[in-house]
Protein backbone atom coordinates (compact mmCIF):
# COMPACT_ATOMS: atom_id res chain seq x y z
CA UNK A 1 0.00 0.00 0.00
CA UNK A 2 1.29 3.46 -0.85
CA UNK A 3 -0.01 7.15 -0.60
CA UNK A 4 0.06 9.64 -3.09
CA UNK A 5 3.58 10.96 -3.83
CA UNK A 6 3.44 14.19 -1.63
CA UNK A 7 7.03 15.13 0.05
CA UNK A 8 6.04 17.86 1.82
CA UNK A 9 7.23 18.48 5.01
CA UNK A 10 4.70 19.09 8.26
CA UNK A 11 5.82 22.61 10.28
CA UNK A 12 7.64 21.23 13.49
CA UNK A 13 5.62 18.63 15.95
CA UNK A 14 6.29 17.60 18.92
CA UNK A 15 5.19 14.48 20.90
CA UNK A 16 5.43 13.23 24.47
CA UNK A 17 7.52 10.64 25.56
CA UNK A 18 6.33 8.66 28.52
CA UNK A 19 8.75 10.00 31.27
CA UNK A 20 7.47 13.67 30.19
CA UNK A 21 10.28 14.78 27.47
CA UNK A 22 9.00 16.62 24.81
CA UNK A 23 10.63 15.13 21.50
CA UNK A 24 10.45 17.17 18.34
CA UNK A 25 9.70 15.47 14.96
CA UNK A 26 8.39 16.41 11.29
CA UNK A 27 6.59 14.15 8.65
CA UNK A 28 6.57 14.07 5.13
CA UNK A 29 5.25 12.11 2.48
CA UNK A 30 2.23 9.71 2.59
CA UNK A 31 1.82 5.73 2.82
CA UNK A 32 3.14 3.32 5.41
CA UNK A 33 4.98 4.94 8.31
CA UNK A 34 8.67 4.95 9.07
CA UNK A 35 10.43 6.31 11.78
CA UNK A 36 14.20 7.70 11.05
CA UNK A 37 16.61 7.34 14.28
CA UNK A 38 19.41 9.35 13.57
CA UNK A 39 23.08 7.91 14.61
CA UNK A 40 25.61 10.27 17.21
CA UNK A 41 25.48 13.67 16.92
CA UNK A 42 23.10 13.55 14.29
CA UNK A 43 19.71 15.24 14.27
CA UNK A 44 16.51 14.34 12.40
CA UNK A 45 15.13 16.95 11.91
CA UNK A 46 17.51 19.19 9.98
CA UNK A 47 16.85 18.82 6.46
CA UNK A 48 20.36 18.21 5.48
CA UNK A 49 20.28 15.30 8.29
CA UNK A 50 16.60 13.96 6.77
CA UNK A 51 18.42 13.46 3.27
CA UNK A 52 17.46 10.10 3.38
CA UNK A 53 13.57 10.61 4.29
CA UNK A 54 12.96 12.61 1.13
CA UNK A 55 13.51 9.58 -1.68
CA UNK A 56 11.29 7.39 1.09
CA UNK A 57 8.42 10.25 1.20
CA UNK A 58 7.17 9.39 -2.14
CA UNK A 59 5.64 6.72 -1.15
CA UNK A 60 5.94 6.30 2.87
CA UNK A 61 5.31 8.69 5.84
CA UNK A 62 8.46 9.50 7.02
CA UNK A 63 8.66 10.61 10.54
CA UNK A 64 12.15 12.24 11.49
CA UNK A 65 12.55 13.46 14.94
CA UNK A 66 15.77 14.89 17.17
CA UNK A 67 16.77 12.47 19.64
CA UNK A 68 16.33 13.53 23.57
CA UNK A 69 19.00 15.99 24.26
CA UNK A 70 19.28 17.10 20.68
CA UNK A 71 17.92 20.00 18.74
CA UNK A 72 14.03 21.06 19.47
CA UNK A 73 13.51 17.98 21.81
CA UNK A 74 13.88 17.79 25.63
CA UNK A 75 15.86 15.97 27.94
CA UNK A 76 15.32 14.47 31.17
CA UNK A 77 17.74 12.72 33.52
CA UNK A 78 18.84 10.11 34.52
CA UNK A 79 19.73 9.28 30.73
CA UNK A 80 18.24 5.48 30.07
CA UNK A 81 18.59 3.52 26.49
CA UNK A 82 14.76 2.15 27.81
CA UNK A 83 13.50 6.09 27.67
CA UNK A 84 15.38 6.66 24.13
CA UNK A 85 13.02 3.47 23.07
CA UNK A 86 9.94 5.08 24.58
CA UNK A 87 10.43 8.12 22.47
CA UNK A 88 10.47 5.49 19.57
CA UNK A 89 7.18 4.34 21.03
CA UNK A 90 5.40 7.63 21.70
CA UNK A 91 6.05 8.85 17.97
CA UNK A 92 5.18 5.28 16.44
CA UNK A 93 1.50 5.85 18.55
CA UNK A 94 1.40 9.23 17.54
CA UNK A 95 1.00 7.88 14.01
CA UNK A 96 -1.39 4.66 14.19
CA UNK A 97 0.56 2.56 16.74
CA UNK A 98 2.20 0.60 13.67
CA UNK A 99 5.67 1.41 11.90
CA UNK A 100 8.89 0.11 10.00
CA UNK A 101 12.18 1.67 12.06
CA UNK A 102 15.03 2.56 9.69
CA UNK A 103 17.92 3.38 11.68
CA UNK A 104 21.55 4.75 10.53
CA UNK A 105 24.76 4.38 12.64
CA UNK A 106 24.50 4.15 16.41
CA UNK A 107 20.69 4.70 15.40
CA UNK A 108 20.89 0.97 14.22
CA UNK A 109 21.43 -0.33 17.28
CA UNK A 110 19.02 1.82 19.01
CA UNK A 111 16.57 0.82 15.89
CA UNK A 112 17.32 -2.45 17.07
CA UNK A 113 16.44 -2.13 20.46
CA UNK A 114 13.39 -0.74 19.93
CA UNK A 115 12.25 -3.57 17.95
CA UNK A 116 13.46 -5.67 20.92
CA UNK A 117 11.36 -4.10 22.97
CA UNK A 118 8.08 -2.85 21.17
CA UNK A 119 6.87 -6.47 19.80
CA UNK A 120 3.83 -5.73 17.14
CA UNK A 121 4.45 -2.31 17.20
CA UNK A 122 7.32 -2.23 14.70
CA UNK A 123 6.21 -3.84 12.00
CA UNK A 124 9.77 -4.02 9.90
CA UNK A 125 13.35 -2.78 11.03
CA UNK A 126 16.23 -1.26 7.81
CA UNK A 127 19.88 -0.88 9.03
CA UNK A 128 22.52 1.29 7.72
CA UNK A 129 25.96 0.28 8.97
CA UNK A 130 25.79 -0.25 12.97
CA UNK A 131 29.36 0.55 13.79
CA UNK A 132 30.04 -3.11 15.59
CA UNK A 133 33.28 -4.15 16.27
CA UNK A 134 33.19 -7.57 16.30
CA UNK A 135 36.66 -8.70 15.87
CA UNK A 136 40.48 -7.19 15.86
CA UNK A 137 40.57 -5.48 12.78
CA UNK A 138 40.36 -2.03 14.27
CA UNK A 139 40.77 -0.94 17.97
CA UNK A 140 37.59 -1.75 20.07
CA UNK A 141 36.17 1.20 21.94
CA UNK A 142 37.75 1.79 25.31
CA UNK A 143 35.72 0.73 28.06
CA UNK A 144 35.85 4.05 29.95
CA UNK A 145 34.76 5.47 26.69
CA UNK A 146 31.18 6.87 28.48
CA UNK A 147 32.87 8.11 31.23
CA UNK A 148 35.41 9.97 29.94
CA UNK A 149 32.69 11.60 27.68
CA UNK A 150 30.29 12.23 30.49
CA UNK A 151 33.92 13.65 33.02
CA UNK A 152 34.71 16.07 29.74
CA UNK A 153 31.56 17.42 29.28
CA UNK A 154 31.16 18.20 32.86
CA UNK A 155 33.98 19.99 32.95
CA UNK A 156 33.01 22.39 30.03
CA UNK A 157 35.37 20.56 27.58
CA UNK A 158 32.76 19.63 25.31
CA UNK A 159 35.42 20.30 22.09
CA UNK A 160 37.31 17.28 23.59
CA UNK A 161 34.21 14.96 24.09
CA UNK A 162 33.63 15.43 20.51
CA UNK A 163 37.60 15.15 20.00
CA UNK A 164 37.54 11.89 21.93
CA UNK A 165 34.33 10.38 19.40
CA UNK A 166 36.26 10.87 16.58
CA UNK A 167 39.59 9.55 17.66
CA UNK A 168 38.48 6.54 19.15
CA UNK A 169 35.00 5.93 18.14
CA UNK A 170 35.30 6.96 14.45
CA UNK A 171 39.00 6.34 14.06
CA UNK A 172 39.89 9.54 12.53
CA UNK A 173 43.97 10.44 13.56
CA UNK A 174 44.10 13.11 16.10
CA UNK A 175 46.23 15.95 13.34
CA UNK A 176 43.15 15.43 11.47
CA UNK A 177 40.21 16.03 14.54
CA UNK A 178 42.77 19.54 15.20
CA UNK A 179 42.03 20.60 11.43
CA UNK A 180 38.47 19.93 11.55
CA UNK A 181 37.77 22.33 14.83
CA UNK A 182 38.41 25.11 13.07
CA UNK A 183 37.48 24.35 9.49
CA UNK A 184 33.93 25.38 7.85
CA UNK A 185 31.91 22.13 7.38
CA UNK A 186 32.61 20.73 3.57
CA UNK A 187 29.76 20.78 1.64
CA UNK A 188 28.07 17.63 0.68
CA UNK A 189 28.19 16.09 -2.58
CA UNK A 190 25.01 16.28 -4.55
CA UNK A 191 22.51 14.10 -2.55
CA UNK A 192 25.03 13.61 0.37
CA UNK A 193 23.92 13.94 4.02
CA UNK A 194 25.75 17.50 5.10
CA UNK A 195 28.52 16.84 7.62
CA UNK A 196 27.61 18.65 10.91
CA UNK A 197 30.27 21.41 11.65
CA UNK A 198 32.29 21.57 14.75
CA UNK A 199 30.14 24.10 16.86
CA UNK A 200 27.05 22.56 15.93
CA UNK A 201 28.74 18.85 17.71
CA UNK A 202 30.13 20.93 20.78
CA UNK A 203 26.01 21.53 21.18
CA UNK A 204 25.08 17.95 21.87
CA UNK A 205 28.69 16.68 22.63
CA UNK A 206 26.42 15.12 25.69
CA UNK A 207 24.55 13.05 24.15
CA UNK A 208 27.56 10.76 22.51
CA UNK A 209 27.60 9.43 26.03
CA UNK A 210 24.17 8.47 25.10
CA UNK A 211 24.99 6.46 22.30
CA UNK A 212 27.99 5.14 24.20
CA UNK A 213 25.33 3.18 26.41
CA UNK A 214 22.74 2.55 23.52
CA UNK A 215 26.07 0.65 21.72
CA UNK A 216 27.07 -0.56 24.96
CA UNK A 217 29.33 -3.63 24.54
CA UNK A 218 28.92 -4.34 21.22
CA UNK A 219 32.14 -2.36 19.55
CA UNK A 220 34.40 -4.55 22.38
CA UNK A 221 36.01 -6.34 19.48
CA UNK A 222 34.02 -9.87 20.76
CA UNK A 223 31.60 -11.55 18.99
CA UNK A 224 28.03 -10.53 19.21
CA UNK A 225 26.26 -12.64 21.49
CA UNK A 226 23.05 -15.40 20.34
CA UNK A 227 20.08 -13.99 21.63
CA UNK A 228 21.26 -10.33 21.98
CA UNK A 229 17.97 -9.24 20.22
CA UNK A 230 15.89 -12.10 20.60
CA UNK A 231 12.90 -10.36 21.15
CA UNK A 232 13.01 -9.15 17.38
CA UNK A 233 10.93 -10.89 15.25
CA UNK A 234 9.75 -8.93 12.28
CA UNK A 235 12.26 -9.02 8.96
CA UNK A 236 15.45 -6.74 9.20
CA UNK A 237 16.86 -5.76 6.28
CA UNK A 238 20.92 -4.57 7.69
CA UNK A 239 22.99 -2.65 4.82
CA UNK A 240 26.47 -2.41 4.49
CA UNK A 241 28.45 -0.18 2.12
CA UNK A 242 30.93 -2.37 -0.42
CA UNK A 243 33.29 1.01 0.16
CA UNK A 244 33.17 0.72 4.03
CA UNK A 245 36.06 -0.53 6.06
CA UNK A 246 35.91 -4.24 6.43
CA UNK A 247 34.87 -3.75 10.30
CA UNK A 248 32.08 -2.35 9.10
CA UNK A 249 30.36 -4.69 6.86
CA UNK A 250 32.12 -8.20 9.08
CA UNK A 251 29.40 -6.27 12.07
CA UNK A 252 26.80 -5.68 9.81
CA UNK A 253 26.47 -8.90 8.40
CA UNK A 254 27.16 -10.59 11.47
CA UNK A 255 23.76 -8.72 13.40
CA UNK A 256 21.90 -10.19 9.88
CA UNK A 257 23.26 -13.58 10.91
CA UNK A 258 21.86 -13.36 14.37
CA UNK A 259 18.56 -12.34 13.38
CA UNK A 260 15.45 -14.52 12.99
CA UNK A 261 14.59 -12.29 10.19
CA UNK A 262 17.88 -10.49 9.29
CA UNK A 263 19.29 -9.85 5.77
CA UNK A 264 22.59 -8.60 4.75
CA UNK A 265 23.01 -6.48 1.49
CA UNK A 266 25.98 -4.64 0.55
CA UNK A 267 25.55 -1.62 -1.70
CA UNK A 268 28.51 -0.69 -4.33
CA UNK A 269 30.16 2.22 -4.22
CA UNK A 270 28.75 3.15 -0.67
CA UNK A 271 30.54 4.22 2.47
CA UNK A 272 29.81 5.24 5.67
CA UNK A 273 28.66 8.78 4.17
CA UNK A 274 26.26 6.84 1.82
CA UNK A 275 24.17 8.80 -1.40
CA UNK A 276 20.43 8.63 0.07
CA UNK A 277 19.63 8.47 -3.53
CA UNK A 278 21.28 4.84 -3.70
CA UNK A 279 19.66 3.95 -0.69
CA UNK A 280 16.62 4.86 -0.78
CA UNK A 281 15.14 2.37 -3.41
CA UNK A 282 16.80 -0.34 -1.50
CA UNK A 283 14.58 0.34 1.29
CA UNK A 284 11.63 1.29 -0.15
CA UNK A 285 11.67 -2.49 -1.81
CA UNK A 286 12.39 -3.84 1.54
CA UNK A 287 9.49 -1.50 3.21
CA UNK A 288 7.05 -1.80 0.35
CA UNK A 289 7.25 -5.84 1.31
CA UNK A 290 9.66 -7.36 3.47
CA UNK A 291 10.38 -11.52 3.55
CA UNK A 292 7.98 -13.15 5.35
CA UNK A 293 5.47 -10.36 5.29
CA UNK A 294 3.89 -9.99 1.85
CA UNK A 295 1.73 -7.17 3.42
CA UNK A 296 4.27 -4.53 3.70
CA UNK A 297 5.68 -3.11 6.84
CA UNK A 298 2.99 -1.07 7.72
Amino acid sequence: MTGTADATRTELQYVTSKDGTSIAYRTSGSGPVVVMVAGALGTGIAPADAAIGAPLATDHTVVDYDRRGRGHSGDTEPYAVAREVEDIEALVDAHGGRAAVFGFSSGAALALAAADALGAKVGAVALYEPPFIIDDSRPPLPADYVERIRDFVAAGHRDRAVALFMTEAVGIPAEYVDAMKNAPAPPAAEGDIQPPSWAGMEKIAHTLAYDGLVMGDTMSGKPLPAGLWSGVSVPVLVVGGGESEAFMRAGAESAAGLLAGGEYRELPGQSHQFDPAALAPVLRDFLAAPPGCPGGAS
